[in-house]
């Protein structure tokens, strides 16, 4: 298993990273505990269960995406979901007051909106670093982004991000799910705590859900301590199916990277289309923050159609592309975020969050990639 991570490249960390090794056989892969009752007293004097989130196999993956994202602790969950409702719980009370990129993934905007103010948490809503220091307020705890953005695309300057949080003492957070810390770590940025859901491109084979928060130990430290109150853990098998997807993680960004610029520049240069939401692209309004704070631009496009009443003609003529919720899976999939991702939303706080009807998000998967422009090609052949 190896000591320094700081000595390692992102794809020998990958693999190596956080191994439990089993003395006894000296296997290659850390071994599946499947028990929920272990010995007390110990000589580590540690009450080890499940909902306490030290088990061997959480431990593993713990130690490999702290070393991933360069933090110094992380806790892995059950579902993305779990990983960011318990931050947010664990560092928000009644009264105090936190701002939010106004065009996060749904199911956290769900969460905040309907949640949050019912415990008494004030909010606001902001797109920029500018934004977001005019909305400051005393009460002001935590500020909340994703750079990348679900699906838009959309770009924050981490490194300025964080300079407004450590002025004014509030914690800066990011779900940095869709860029993976293969291309970008945000706490070298500066930024506090870095969420995943785990479900996408870490485990990437589309069969565990799972999330996990990286930073401090003394931000994990607390967030472990409501986690084991709510009981959102992982199961062994799932952590060691994690695992195991963690370990190509390298290997298929870069392939996801590459897919999905060819994509893009098809797109943007395909007449039936409208516009190209890909921060890859020099285009893209903030593509020079991404150049700056970003290794790779993701596997991630959206786009709208010069002619929103063709999205039903265009889904239906795929034969690869896999109409399908979710996304970070070897297989790419489409599906049209007003109807599936961010449909719980209101039509209003769909447009503030710049979601139209006619907008389609992309998991560009790691097929070859002149056989994906041949599916859009053809699904493309508008009426």
């Amino acid at each position: 298993m190896i000591t320094d991570p700081h000595t390692h490249g992102l794809s020998t960390l990958c693999i190596h990273a956080g191994t439990h090794l089993d003395e006894a056989t000296g296997g290659a892969c850390s071994p599946i505990f499947t028990s929920t009752a272990y010995a007390f007293p110990n000589p580590a004097n540690a009450n080890i269960y499940p909902r306490y989130f030290n088990t061997p196999n959480q431990q593993v993956i713990n130690r490999k995406l702290a070393a991933l994202e360069k933090g110094e602790a992380a806790v892995v969950f059950g579902s993305g979901m779990a990983a960011i409702s318990t931050f947010l719980l664990a560092h928000l009370k009644p009264g105090e007051h936190a701002i939010f990129q106004n065009d996060l993934y749904g199911g956290s905007m769900r969460l905040i909106s309907s949640e949050l103010p019912r415990l008494g948490v004030q909010l606001s809503w902001g797109a920029n670093v500018a934004e977001f220091a005019a909305a400051l307020r005393p009460e002001t705890r935590l500020i909340y982004v994703e750079s990348p953005s679900n699906p838009l695309r959309h770009c924050v300057d981490l490194a300025e991000l964080a300079a407004l949080g450590k002025r004014h003492g509030i914690l800066t957070v990011i779900d940095n799910t869709f860029a993976t810390p293969i291309n970008q770590n945000p706490i070298p940025l500066g930024i506090d705590a870095v969420i995943h859901s785990a479900t996408k491109y870490l485990n990437g084979h589309s069969d565990v859900n799972a999330g996990v928060v990286v930073a401090s130990t003394e931000i994990v430290s607390r967030v472990t301590a409501s986690a084991v109150n709510f009981g959102g853990m992982l199961d062994a098998h799932a952590c060691a199916q994690l695992e195991r997807g963690l370990k190509t993680l390298a290997l298929r960004v870069q392939r996801h990277n590459e897919n999905a610029a060819t994509l893009a520049r098809f797109l943007a240069a395909h007449p039936a289309v409208s516009k190209v939401n890909y921060p890859g692209l020099p285009e893209h309004p903030d593509h020079a923050i991404a150049a700056r704070q970003m290794r790779g631009f993701g596997g991630m496009v959206s786009f709208e159609l010069c002619q929103a009443g063709q999205v039903e003609r265009l889904l239906s003529r795929l034969r690869m592309v896999m109409p399908a919720l979710s996304l970070g899976g070897v297989e790419s999939l489409i599906c049209v975020p007003s109807r599936s991702t961010h449909r719980t939303m209101t039509a209003a706080e769909r447009q503030r969050a710049g979601i139209s009807d006619g907008l389609l998000r992309v998991s560009v998967g790691i097929e070859d990639a002149q056989d994906l422009l041949a599916d859009f090609t053809d699904a493309l052949a508008m009426e």
